[in-house]
This record gives structure tokens, C-alpha cells and sequence, in this order.
């Protein structure tokens, strides 16, 4: 049934003739109804003419308020001070141009909400789709930022771009001494994962051998796999290496060999678990890179010589290592783990009856992000401008790529609806029964509880960036339940980001920022050799 939208009706218009007034009145409706449609405010970028082929990636347009800025790019630390928006542009050629809807896909709104002002603008063609990784690299095509004086959404000419430069690859950091004598890349191609995939697919580390290795010949190191957190690559694992070889030679770590694992890949982080969406990356470690690894350098073999360590995501894949496979690892040291028990999911209840991954029951905003007491962003927030930025390797849909099952499209099935944030019962009953930390012990503690014993060491600062220290409580009162010998640590008032931090009296009033190495280091070490009474430099 068409119902015609409300007219006046009176003495004029009972003059009008009853066709033309049904003409008007339906003028009159699709004016009324153009007038209700949000606005659509168009950004042009141009591909620069220097260019010789044709472009492809995700076109990413940053709006913020002020001036002079020589780079506008979006912030943690300050999730709605920067306007985006999106669009997947294909075999765009030189002196191309291609318009921007920039109501279409946009956080924290379309950009014809903006009130009148002073901004500026740049855009981005992020052609490798690893923004949402690890932001702008190298390769990506980028414009200068134009100056909007004044600006008056839909009014005036239609701002242009012209992409007319590219993102240089990032310099290297300085090695330190020594560092080409005992950093080794290794480079290993996987049977299991090339299997899955279809495609030769790489394990990669840094191995760092300590000082002195060339020299005692006939001894073996205890080895430690470390890997790092999201938004980290090989690269990083690089530098890393570097600093713990320099500890190393300072006598502030114990002489032992690192391997400095790379868990980064297209979807974010695969985390070294099995997955029916990322491979066996599990399998792949434990079966086939250790071994490998064993045969060429001089490792302690024995699980009382092997040994995990990393930091968030890395922190989470080192501790789901050591409880997956408790008789290759004789102990995880894991600081600021991503959460181990989805009763607390960075403070959300996954399992609670309704759950919302944005809203807490009485409507108000879950928070994600903290500086201390302060919050700074929300789930909804991080949520929604990482799906503006792309639909891949952004840092929830990166937990969906490890965690949830494989859906009919071959991706993975959404852990939460981006719009309204409800959560998938279903889809979290698989999460809770393959990757849920807590529950994956206490369920298998009859078979595995001998070979975790005292092995299990979690690190966190009580004001986690992410809130990722009330997972850790939960996991701890778990292992207490069942007498795991567990060590938990919470430190004071420490962040995601200054954990490592130590302070000692007399000494620098900054501390130092890699400290706590040098405590997890001589705790491994008193694992691996009872005997020796190991003490780090003063």
C-alpha cells in the first residue's frame, strides 16, 4: 500500500485539479525524503602522473582539526580526534582520479557532520592492505596534507589530492658490537603450513647467540623462544635481539641463546597456535623449527633448557605454547598476555547471558584503551575505525583469524556484529572450547598438571593499558584451584608500555626500560643450571 506523506488541504488546494495535486504532493514527498537522507560529501584524489603503473589497496583519507601539520595520520591515544574514510580502489593509472565518499565508510562520522573550521587533510593508498597492522609502510602512496581554510562541509569546490610521493622503507637501527658474529637469520620453510596453504610458507627468527659461543666449543645454552606483540615484525625481532645481546655482554642477562620469533602475517598475528584459519603454526614450531634449530646450534634439548618469553600478543603466544606443549618447554615468563580467560576479554564478560561486546548491561560504553584511571577510547571505538581501516590484520579481527571457527566464505566468522556490537554465542562457545586459556588447563590438568608445575609465570602492570590484568587474576585464581604453583606478578601503577621498567636506588631517575629481562633472565637460568649461582652485573 503507497501512503502519500501528509499536505495541507484547504480551500487552495481544493481548486487545484486532483492530478496535479497528486503530482505535487509527491514533489513534495521525495523532497521531504531527500532532505531526511544523510548527506554524501565526495574527497578526489588523483594518482600522480610519476607514477607508471596501475595502483590497487584501500584509499584512506585522514581529516583533523588545525594547521600545519605535516602528517595526519590516526592515534591510539586519541581514537576520534582524527576523521577517516575508505574506499577499495583497483587498477587506478597514473593521472587517475577517483572520488572519495567520505559518509560512505567513515569513523568516528561522516565527514559532513564536521562543523565549520580550520582542518587539514591527507591521503593514503595503503596497497599491501597492512595499515591496520602496523600503519604506513613502505610502498604505500601518500599526498601532501592540503590546508581546508575555513572549511564548510558541501560547500566550495570538492577538495583534490594528488598521491605524488611513497612511503620509504623505514632506516635500520644501528647493530650493536658483535652483532653480526652472533645474529643469525633463520629462514625455514615449513612442510606443515606450506601444506595448508598451498604456497611455500616461512618460519622466521633471529637466532642471537651469546658472547664467547664461538669460543667454548664443547658447551650447550639454555634457549629462550621469544616472540613479540601486535603491530611488531621481523624487523623488530631484529632490534630486540640486539638489545639481549647487549645485556648479554653487560652480564646483564645470562649467557643463553634467544630465538627471536616473527608471529606476524597478512591476518595480524598467527600467535603460534594451530588454527583452522592461519595453519598449524603450533605444529610447525614444535615439529619441525626446533628441530631444525637443535641440529645447527649447540641448544640444550631437554625441556629444562627451553624456555618462552613475549609481551601481549606475544605474551599470549608463549603462554598458550607452554600449556599446549608442556613436555617440549620447561617454563613461559609471559608479561601483559592478551586475555587467557574470556570471562574477561579486556574486561568484557563473553560468556555472560546478552553479552555486548560495546555496552555493559546498563548501557554504558565498555572502555578499551586507558591512560591510568583516564579512558581514552572504547571498544566501540577501536572496533569501528578498525573496520573502516580494512578487514584485515586490525587487532580483533586478528584474534577472529586465530580464534574462531572458519566460515562458509573461507574467513573467519565474526566474533561480535560490528554494528551493534552483540556477541555470537556460538562463535564464542568455539573460542572458549579451543582457545580459552583457563579452561583449557583446568580441562586437561589430569594429563598435562605434572608437566606445567611451577612452570606457568605471567608479568602485568596494575593499570594495563588494555586491562589485561583482570584476565591474569582470573587465570591465577584457576591454577590456584589446581595447585599449579603458578607465579603471577602484578607491578604498581605500570602500563602496557613501561613494564620493563626498573628502578634502583642511586641509579638513573628514568630506570631502566629493560630491567625486568634481567630478572626473568636469572630466573630461567636457575632453572637450567641449579648449580650455578649466576648474578647479574651491578
Amino acid at each position: 500500500m503507497l501512503t502519500l506523506c501528509a499536505a495541507p488541504y484547504n480551500s487552495f488546494t481544493m481548486r487545484i485539479p486532483r492530478k496535479l495535486f497528486l503530482s505535487l504532493t509527491l514533489v513534495l514527498c521525495s523532497l521531504a525524503a531527500l532532505a531526511q537522507q544523510p548527506q554524501h560529501l565526495f574527497f578526489r584524489v588523483t594518482v600522480g602522473s610519476k607514477f607508471t603503473t596501475p595502483v590497487s589497496g584501500r584509499m584512506l583519507v585522514f581529516l583533523t582539526p588545525g594547521t600545519g601539520a605535516k602528517q595526519v595520520d590516526e592515534s591510539l591515544f586519541a581514537p576520534t580526534a582524527v576523521y577517516v574514510a575508505a574506499k577499495e580502489v583497483s587498477d587506478l593509472t597514473p593521472g587517475k582520479s577517483v572520488d572519495i565518499d567520505t559518509d560512505d565508510v567513515a569513523f568516528p562520522a561522516g565527514f559532513s557532520s564536521l562543523k565549520p573550521g580550520d582542518y587539514q587533510a591527507q591521503a593514503v593508498l595503503d596497497v599491501n592492505h597492512a595499515y591496520n597492522y602496523g600503519g604506513r609502510s613502505a610502498g604505500d602512496l601518500v599526498s601532501d596534507v592540503i590546508p581546508l581554510s575555513s572549511f564548510m562541509p558541501g560547500q566550495g569546490a570538492e577538495p583534490s589530492f594528488l598521491l605524488n610521493d611513497v612511503v620509504p622503507e623505514r632506516p635500520s637501527r644501528p647493530d650493536p658490537p658483535g652483532f653480526e658474529r652472533s645474529a643469525h637469520l633463520e629462514d625455514f620453510v615449513s612442510p606443515a603450513l606450506t601444506k595448508f596453504s598451498g604456497r611455500p610458507t616461512h618460519v622466521r627468527a633471529w637466532v642471537i647467540t651469546p658472547p664467547k659461543y664461538d669460543q667454548h666449543l664443547k658447551d650447550r645454552y639454555p634457549t629462550v623462544y621469544w616472540t613479540h606483540g601486535f603491530g611488531a615484525e621481523l624487523a623488530g625481532a631484529k632490534f630486540f635481539g640486539g638489545l639481549l645481546l647487549n645485556l648479554m655482554a653487560k652480564n646483564k642477562l645470562p649467557p643463553m641463546i634467544w630465538v627471536m620469533l616473527d608471529e606476524s602475517c597478512p591476518t595480524g598475528t598467527h600467535e603460534f597456535d594451530d588454527s583452522v584459519n592461519n595453519g598449524p603454526w603450533g605444529t610447525a614450531l614444535t615439529t619441525e623449527y626446533i628441530p631444525y634449530l637443535e641440529k645447527k646450534y649447540r641448544m640444550d634439548s631437554r625441556p629444562s633448557g627451553r624456555f618462552l618469553q613475549g609481551h601481549s600478543s606475544g605474551g599470549w603466544a608463549t603462554l598458550q605454547l607452554q600449556i599446549n606443549y608442556p613436555r617440549v618447554f620447561g617454563g613461559t615468563w609471559s608479561t601483559s598476555p592478551d586475555p587467557s580467560d574470556f570471562h574477561d576479554f579486556s574486561g568484557v564478560d563473553l560468556y555472560a547471558p546478552h553479552a555486548n561486546i560495546y555496552k555493559r548491561p546498563d548501557g554504558t560504553p565498555y572502555p578499551l584503551i586507558r591512560d591510568h584511571a583516564k579512558v581514552i577510547g572504547t571498544f566501540e571505538e577501536f572496533a569501528k575505525n578498525e573496520r573502516v581501516l580494512g578487514p584485515y590484520g586490525g587487532q580483533i579481527t586478528s584474534f577472529e583469524w586465530v580464534f574462531s571457527p572458519r566460515g562458509a566464505d573461507g574467513t573467519p566468522v565474526p566474533m561480535f556484529d560490528r554494528d551493534s556490537g552483540d556477541v555470537n554465542p556460538a562463535v564464542v562457545a568455539y573460542w572458549h572450547d579451543h582457545y580459552d586459556l583457563a579452561n583449557i588447563v583446568q580441562k586437561t590438568w589430569p594429563q598435562r598438571g605434572l608437566q606445567l608445575q611451577g612452570k606457568i609465570h605471567v608479568f602485568v602492570g596494575t593499570s594495563d593499558t588494555f586491562y589485561l590484568d583482570g584476565a591474569a587474576h582470573k587465570m591465577e585464581a584457576v591454577l590456584k584451584t589446581l595447585n599449579a604453583n603458578a607465579h603471577f606478578t602484578y607491578i604498581p601503577d605500570r602500563t602496557h608500555f613501561d613494564l620493563y621498567t626498573t628502578y634502583v636506588a642511586g641509579g638513573d631517575p628514568k630506570g631502566d626500560r629493560f630491567g625486568l629481562f634481567t630478572r626473568i633472565g636469572a630466573e630461567m637460568y636457575a632453572v637450567a643450571r641449579p648449580r650455578v649461582n649466576w648474578k647479574p652485573a651491578e
